[in-house]
């Protein structure tokens, strides 16, 4: 059963449009309608329908952004593509699957999100934090009236626009963490290249890295983390060279031509063994090597 921070973690970092420069408030819109069915207790325990009245509620919410969005709203859009955020599952008119916005006619919702919505204090916060988060000042006492709620402090609304689920929060201690004992551990020293620059304000040439990308494996373990500078994070990143089972060099020669003074060529690290920590313990896992291996080195 998901949380309500974990809830709240969702809204707080929906997915928007923003070819237009300002974010397309059609997703906020349609969720605070859904608070609003909540509220009334007319939210359906399972399958929301896309349906006439769904679509008045949010063409009437949609006239407090008019000034900003020309364009005629069409509540189908964040109907279908709130599911990108996770928020739930949009089916056709066979309670199947659907992947066009068009055919979408009902989304399911997980029950933990309907138990959510239904809870007055947790619908609360996700109505303080939709309107300041996605909406201009103006906008913003506009939707308080419309919902019938106080109008908060200036500092509260910051507080609310500036929300961070306690699982966000937690990341960023472990991915400051990742970095803190990676880079102490190498001396700030890149591993491939031996370049060391450390300023007394606290920058570094060298980066954390991670073997295992972090935006598919979500693991900041030292066994997936290695010091590398700029150049050698982006080449390593492109899978240009990676690491051998024994801890040595292999460029992918072929893929790429270079030129520059000796020490800077990539392919002249071939062979090379890595510069690693005194700990052993800290030295690169096998396993996390063999992922970079056949997910960024060998894909071509």
């Amino acid at each position: 059963m998901k949380s309500a921070d974990h809830w709240l973690g969702k809204l707080s970092k929906l997915r928007l449009d923003r070819a237009s420069g300002d974010p397309a408030p059609h997703k906020p819109l349609l969720l605070l309608v859904i608070l609003e069915l909540a509220h009334e207790g007319l939210l359906p325990p399972k399958m929301l329908p896309l349906t006439p009245d769904l679509a008045s509620r949010f063409m009437s919410y949609s006239t407090v952004v008019a000034n900003r969005r020309p364009q005629r709203p069409d509540v189908r859009y964040p109907f279908h593509h709130l599911a990108s955020d996770g928020v739930w599952s949009p089916l056709n008119e066979h309670f199947e699957k659907s992947d066009d916005r068009k055919r979408t006619r009902y989304v399911e919702l997980p029950s933990d999100f309907v138990l959510f919505a239904s809870d007055p204090a947790c619908r609360d916060k996700a109505r303080h934090l939709l309107i300041a988060k996605y909406f201009r000042p103006s906008e913003q006492i506009a939707l308080y009236e419309l919902i019938g709620l106080p109008v908060p402090s200036d500092i509260e609304i910051e507080q609310n626009a500036a929300y961070q689920s306690a699982e966000d929060a937690m990341q960023v201690g472990r991915e400051a963490k990742f970095r803190i004992h990676i880079l102490a551990a190498y001396d700030y020293t890149c591993a491939l290249t031996g370049y060391h620059l450390a300023t007394i304000s606290g920058t570094s040439i060298v980066d954390a890295a991670h073997i295992h990308q972090f935006a598919d494996s979500r693991n900041n373990e030292l066994g997936n983390g290695i010091a590398l500078c700029k150049n050698a994070h982006w080449l390593f990143d492109k899978g240009l060279w990676t690491i051998s089972d024994d801890f040595r060099v292999v460029v992918a020669s072929s893929r790429f031509t270079e030129s520059g003074k000796p020490d800077l060529l990539l392919a002249n690290y071939q062979g090379t063994c890595l510069r690693l920590p005194d700990n052993r313990a800290l030295w690169p896992s096998p396993m996390h090597l063999a992922w970079h291996r056949k997910a960024k080195f060998d894909r071509d």
